[in-house]
């Protein structure tokens, strides 16, 4: 059996996603160690050759001597608002909306945000930015989803809070929030040429989607499964109501 090393960043959406491209390995008889730690240490141990394979990586190009393969989902950064909640639809309806003012966001996405709010003068309409540590900040959006505050949610797509809330994003006219990136597994330089030609054709055919990759984020957060677990429910067809 072929064994390979598998880093993903140590946050719940990457390794359940993780666990399920490992179902996939092992169906070709590979065997996957699994390595978490930060995304920027794990790429550039993978474009060194000292690790094997990366999931994922938001972006389209490939460290140097690396090979993308796949499109397992579609991740894309944006201001959502809940369906139920201020009937708004553009970005240019925030100023003048009654919505919170406070922009509740995870650390991570701060350029982003920052970004935006300048792309459309939202300072000016009282809106700050409050951010937050990555985890501590998701968990204030989805109690504050959960009570139907009137509240725009800086956020990245997939994600749980797309699972349990029915979230819309604003449309962006102006582009502040940049477009759709795609997720797509990272192999160290050279493993291209070692691994079976049908492996490498499913890892590159493989894709999940955002609703399920969202169903897998919550899955872990929420229902008590580890990503195995996630994994599994979603390969048997149980994540997901059919």
């Amino acid at each position: 059996m072929t064994t390979l090393t598998l880093a993903s960043p140590d946050v719940p959406l990457h390794a359940a996603v993780t666990a399920a491209v490992v179902r996939v390995l092992e169906a070709h008889e590979v065997e996957p160690e699994l390595v978490t730690g930060s995304a920027e240490d794990l790429l550039a141990m993978v474009a060194a050759g000292e690790l094997d394979v990366f999931s994922t990586l938001w972006s389209n190009e490939a460290p140097v001597g690396c090979t993308l393969l796949g499109n397992l989902f579609r991740p894309r950064f944006g201001f959502f608002v809940a369906e139920t909640g201020v009937p708004l639809r553009s970005m240019a309806e925030l100023a003048g909306s009654s919505v919170n003012r406070g922009l509740i966001t995870p650390k991570s996405l701060l350029p982003q945000v920052r970004a935006a709010v300048a792309a459309w003068d939202l300072t000016a309409a009282g809106f700050t930015i409050e951010a937050d540590e990555d985890e501590a900040a998701l968990t204030l959006l989805n109690a504050a989803l959960e009570t139907g505050a009137p509240i725009v949610v800086p956020a990245m797509a997939p994600g749980f809070l797309h699972h349990r809330f029915r979230l819309t994003a604003l449309d962006d006219p102006k582009g502040s929030c940049g477009g759709e990136l795609d997720a797509r597994l990272v192999l160290r330089p050279g493993l291209m040429k070692e691994l079976d030609r049908d492996l490498t054709d499913e890892l590159d055919e493989l894709t999940f989607g955002n609703r399920v990759v969202s169903a897998l984020d919550d899955a872990v957060r929420f229902r008590n499964m580890d990503p195995d677990e996630a994994a599994e429910s979603w390969q048997r067809g149980h994540l997901l109501p059919r």
